[in-house]
């Protein structure tokens, strides 16, 4: 179950990177875990300097914000990850750069690859990929590697990131399952990883499924004919599951949307407390589709890789995926853009 709560203020390196490329209307998340609270600032050693993240300043020439955005993305480690020159340290550092100073740039990068097309995306996870590998092999004192590795599981594949995407996260673990700086027992796990978030990728059709509904009808997510279906998996009682419930109820734009027929709400329980299930029922709105996985497929089949509730993915009307795994904001956003 994701952790419930309130979210907390996004750091402040993205919030001004950001600003200064004029984009307006962002608003970068708080994470739901403890787990990405700031990191306790450790003083470095007498004996050793620390320096400042390299910024990242796209060439005036551009001028264009988009393309200023996709220029940082892809460019985002260069200066870092320069096999030129090392600054040795103690443990508080990777390359001269205090840890938390490291963790605060992945969390910037993470929102930048957020805000840019999925190949764009992509390709510079790839090629981040290749130069953390470099460096790690020119210097292998380093420990850059593992800490990277590490700070890029946790923001684009911890359930509990809000700025989480499998679809990113892919050419990453892609390539840690085939690198030799990663020990063969890992590369296995990191190939399964890699298979998982090859599932239902955003733009494919997503995997169809039949469950059960309270009133025992038998349904196909194939079948429910709307514009848009957000599917939600939830259980009862989950704190979080209830926010979410109470957001898209306190929405009157999705309720239009719902009693037009354009939108379909497909709550599905895909574990085995039944009992408790019908109980908690009750609570759900009468304009969702609500139903159980009888054959429990989603789970067992690994249909999808669900690693926490809730879990939401918005589909067109054929099915494909526009938000896969997606935060309550980034659902509510773009319902808000159905008109």
């Amino acid at each position: 179950m994701r952790i419930g709560g309130k979210t907390e203020k996004g750091n402040t390196l993205a919030f001004w990177l950001l600003l200064a490329f004029g984009i307006a209307g962002i608003c970068i998340g708080g994470l739901r875990s403890d787990r990405f609270a700031p990191r306790t600032r450790e003083a470095a050693s007498d004996s050793v300097k620390t320096r400042k993240f390299p910024s990242v300043t796209p060439p005036g020439a551009i001028s264009d914000q988009a393309a200023r955005l996709v220029w940082s993305a892809e460019n985002f480690w260069n200066a870092f990850t320069d096999t030129s020159v090392f600054f040795p340290g103690d443990t508080t550092m990777v390359n001269g750069v205090l840890k938390e100073d490291v963790e605060e740039a992945m969390g910037t990068y993470a929102t930048m690859l957020g805000m840019v097309p999925l190949d764009v995306a992509q390709r510079s996870q790839g090629r981040f990929f290749g130069r953390i590998s470099a460096f790690q092999e020119a210097h292998p004192e380093s420990g850059m590697f593992q800490e990277i590795v590490e700070l890029a599981s946790k923001y684009f594949y911890d359930p509990n990131s809000p700025v989480r995407s499998e679809d990113i996260y892919l050419p990453f673990v892609q390539r840690l399952s085939q690198s030799p700086l990663v020990p063969e027992g890992m590369r296995m796990a990191y190939a399964f990883d890699a298979e998982m978030c090859s599932q239902n990728q955003t733009g494919s059709v997503v995997a169809d499924f039949s469950f059960t509904t309270l009133a025992g009808r038998k349904m196909r997510l194939s079948g429910i004919k709307a514009e848009n279906t957000l599917l939600f998996f939830s259980n009862p009682g989950c704190p979080a599951c209830a926010e979410i419930i109470e957001s898209l109820e306190g929405s009157q734009h999705v309720a239009a949307l719902i009693s037009s027929g354009r939108l379909a709400v497909v709550n599905v329980y895909i574990d085995k407390e039944l009992d408790e299930w019908r109980t908690y029922a009750v609570n759900y709105p009468k304009s969702w589709i609500t139903g159980y996985d009888q054959s429990y497929s989603i789970r067992s089949g690994r249909l999808y890789n669900i690693r926490a509730i809730p879990s939401l993915y918005l589909l067109d009307a054929q099915k494909r995926v526009l938000l896969k795994d997606a935060t309550p904001d980034k659902v509510l956003t773009a319902l808000s853009s159905i008109r």
